[in-house]
């Protein structure tokens, strides 16, 4: 496979895969959680509350893993790791453009002021058991 197929690999896999987990670090241990991922060439956004212990976690240590994929349909199943940084954003545009009406359930609409944006920006993406085939890096 070369790199451009290795590549819109991994955005088919994470632009079918809208939920996944993330990995931030606390007192140099990993923490997970499962959040939503919206992606836009290849950096993802998910949206949090300040109020949160991610907010916390990510001004103390911004490094952060993220796996999305692996549907549960066997030994096999294609997902892909990230490795990144994450900046906490706060812009209207950035809030437009990840709302949607199921985030109602957790914010009283994109204006709500605990509504903050995590932009993930990968060091490192691997496309994983595809087919049985060894990691394949994304070129970055």
């Amino acid at each position: 496979m070369n790199k451009q197929e290795i590549r819109q690999k991994a955005i088919d896999i994470i632009d079918n895969n809208k939920i996944g987990t993330l990995a931030t670090v606390v007192h140099d241990k990993p923490h997970s959680r499962y959040m939503t991922f919206y992606n836009e060439d290849l950096t993802l956004y998910t949206p949090t509350s300040k109020e949160t212990h991610k907010a916390e976690e990510l001004e103390q240590n911004p490094n952060v893993h993220v796996l999305l994929g692996y549907n549960g349909e066997g030994i096999g199943d294609e997902f892909v790791e990230i490795e990144g940084t994450a900046d906490i954003r706060d812009s209207n545009e950035i809030k437009e453009k990840i709302w949607n009406e199921e985030l109602e359930r957790w914010f009283d609409g994109k204006n709500d002021p605990n509504l903050i944006v995590l932009e993930i920006n990968p060091t490192a993406i691997r496309v994983m058991n595809d087919k049985g085939e060894p990691p394949h890096s994304v070129d970055l």
